[in-house]
């Protein structure tokens, strides 16, 4: 058991039964009344953000998680299916618990979020963005450039995305993880 004068960012902490990281937090001692921890939480295994004001001194629950590279093998009917880095060993995780699935491509690498004392898998988080091919898009219409058009792509790994009109069959585009966007054409 922790209190309330151990948070910091990045501390993750059991709250209503489920696990949360505290992405930023402010120590208030008003001029009247007690003094307060105002935090902003982020949940490990949903990705909700709440906020919430626990009085100063209030005993916290802090758990211990670990972070463990793994690439991805694999999609099968019971998941997907990762092998760890180090020891090569393999595992499989639901498809809830990845955010955007459809952007796993065989050897991409992320990392997983275990319960340090339960060894279970919290969350995978991907890259910050990935590489891949498109494998089908319409030409663009020239002279239709004056707009920030956007048509859409598929990549390889059957996502579709919006890329713009200049993006041809072939290309390598980066994607961003966290919106599922294009970013960038990729240089051959």
């Amino acid at each position: 058991m922790a209190s309330t004068a151990d948070i910091r960012n990045g501390l993750c902490i059991e709250y209503n039964n489920d696990i949360f990281t505290i992405v930023e937090f402010q120590h208030v001692k008003p001029g009247k009344g007690a003094a307060f921890v105002r935090t902003k939480m982020k949940s490990v295994t949903t990705g909700r953000v709440l906020d919430n004001t626990f009085p100063s001194g209030h005993k916290i629950d802090v758990v211990r998680v670990e972070r463990r590279k793994f690439q991805f093998l694999y999609p099968d009917e019971a998941g997907y299916n990762f092998m760890d880095n180090e020891t090569f060993e393999q595992t499989t995780i639901p498809e809830s618990m990845i955010s955007r699935p459809e952007l796993l491509k065989e050897g991409t690498e992320v990392e997983i979020l275990f319960h340090a004392e339960r060894e279970i898998p919290l969350n995978v988080e991907l890259p910050a963005s990935v590489t891949l091919q498109v494998t089908y898009t319409e030409p663009g219409v020239k002279g239709d450039t004056a707009t920030n058009t956007l048509k859409p792509a598929t990549v390889e790994t059957g996502a579709e995305v919006k890329v713009p009109l200049f993006v041809n069959e072939g290309d390598l585009i980066r994607i961003d993880t966290s919106t599922g966007a294009y970013m960038e054409r990729v240089k051959q």
